[in-house]
């Protein structure tokens, strides 16, 4: 069987132009026509058509070539760099212009507020599409790492730990200070033992300084690389990172709201994320839904206030653990009498608040000791007691709002919408992690990814060709 060979020295003629190296149904074409809907002075992106004197790279360019490069996970300047001199795809995107990684970077790093307002405008790009609806919208998190290392994280503890190895060091050095100098031999050695003395006079300062950044700020830790980021936990170990969120809404998955935030969990942040989310949308949405890591009853009143139906399940919801014969909610509470009627017929009565607004109801130590559940029910000597919280009757209306079946049906779409982004982002994209700092460094590339994964699902859903018509109509 005859094989083909190919030539490189074979001399054949090109297209005289980039844009007929790109077909008509090219994703970049969607991508293009959909940065340039974006409006680039409301961004807050300096763009001056009839700017004088040096030249700069046009600003609209520049956003199309983040923005695409992020959609196929190329994120660094210098491949970006590359990008543009070798792939035909970022060489028509940006009309043959070629700017160098250290252009690309200071573009990114000074328009980073700039770049976190894209997807709000990507968002209401997709409204006017009718691509979101805004009736329904899931929240969710996920932990990313930062661009630090978590042994850069120091807690007053550490601090205080390395303060005592440094004062022994120093009194070593000094020792030996005094030796050479009694000996009056080896003066080079003194010299460098003098150098040793002030490095480790220059780190004890160090350490001073993040002692009074952790009392004056109030944290727990702080990274020395990256002040903003915080210590997440993960199924992957500890790490410095921040906890990335996204709300979406139930019609196609799209991303409508994503925030950055310096937490752990996502316990106070259901509220602001949905209240973004109303912001861009421009109204109300009617379904709020979010997981058990959401159960912030403060947080959920305030959504429920703006006559939002929140479907939040409780811990023990969200577990599937059935209340066993003596859980507290098998005793049933009597709020004309304000007690507490347990299993066996006892009452509970008001005993006091025992802190945080909690409200103790406890029998009486006969009573307790002369039931037959003695022992299985409780085994103090003072008897049984149960904790009622000041908010016990709201939260009971959310579990049983959860249980609704309209309620079950939303929080099972939920999965399939709100945890597909972020696996699109981490994996299709490799953006487990962030490349700036701070966060309104990590901020501007989440938005960035999210718009990424918009415009990615708006391909999937209309196609190129329909997308282009819509857009340029």
């Amino acid at each position: 069987m005859a094989y083909r060979h190919g030539n490189r020295k074979q001399i054949s003629l090109f297209p005289a132009a980039i844009e007929d190296y790109v077909p008509m149904d090219a994703p970049v074409r969607a991508y293009d026509v959909m940065v340039s809907a974006l409006d680039i002075v409301e961004l807050g992106i300096e763009y001056d058509p009839g700017k004088v004197g040096n030249s700069t790279y046009d600003p609209m360019a520049m956003l199309k070539l983040l923005v695409y490069g992020y959609s196929y996970g190329i994120r660094s300047s210098r491949k970006l760099e590359r990008a543009v001199h070798y792939n035909v795809s970022f060489m028509w995107l940006t009309g043959g212009l070629k700017p160098d990684h250290k252009t690309i970077s200071e573009f990114r790093r000074k328009n980073k507020s700039a770049l976190k307002k894209v997807l709000r405008q990507c968002a209401r790009l997709c409204i006017k599409l009718d691509l979101i609806e805004g009736n329904t919208l899931f929240v969710d998190g996920s932990k990313m790492r930062a661009s630090a290392s978590i042994n850069n994280s120091w807690t007053q503890e550490r601090c205080q730990n390395q303060l005592k190895k440094i004062d022994k060091r120093i009194e070593k050095i000094l020792l030996e200070c005094d030796s050479v100098d009694n000996a009056e031999h080896d003066s080079a050695s003194l010299v460098n033992l003098n150098e040793q003395l002030q490095d480790q006079d220059a780190l004890k300062t160090r350490v001073h300084d993040i002692l009074a950044e952790l009392e004056r700020e109030g944290k727990k830790a702080v990274n020395t690389t990256d002040s903003d980021c915080v210590r997440i936990n993960g199924r992957q170990g500890s790490h410095a990172g921040y906890n990335a969120q996204s709300v979406v809404d139930s019609k196609h998955g799209l991303i409508v709201q994503s925030d950055v935030v310096s937490a752990n969990n996502d316990m106070g942040e259901f509220y602001n994320q949905i209240t973004d989310a109303n912001e861009t949308l421009g109204e109300n949405c009617q379904v709020a839904c979010g997981d058990a890591g959401y159960a912030n009853y403060d947080e959920m009143k305030k959504v429920e206030q703006a006559k939002i139906k929140v479907v939040v399940p409780s811990h023990k919801q969200a577990g599937h653990k059935k209340p066993k014969a003596f859980d507290k909610e098998k005793f049933r509470y009597d709020s004309q009498s304000d007690i507490y009627i347990c299993p066996a017929g006892a009452e509970l009565t008001r005993r006091g608040v025992v802190h945080d607004g909690k409200i103790s109801y406890m029998t009486s130590r006969r009573t307790c000791r002369n039931c037959k559940y003695f022992g299985e029910c409780t085994t103090s000597q003072n008897g049984r007691k149960v904790t009622r919280y000041a908010n016990e009757a709201f939260r009971e209306k959310m579990a049983r709002q959860y249980e609704q079946a309209d309620s079950q049906a939303v929080y099972r779409l939920r999965k399939s919408k709100v945890e597909l982004p972020f696996g699109h982002i981490k994996r299709n994209l490799g953006a487990g992690h962030f490349l700036l700092r701070g966060l309104a460094g990590v901020r501007a590339e989440m938005s960035l990814l999210s718009s990424c994964f918009n415009m990615a699902r708006m391909i999937s859903i209309i196609g190129v060709p329909n997308l282009l018509a819509k857009l340029t109509s």
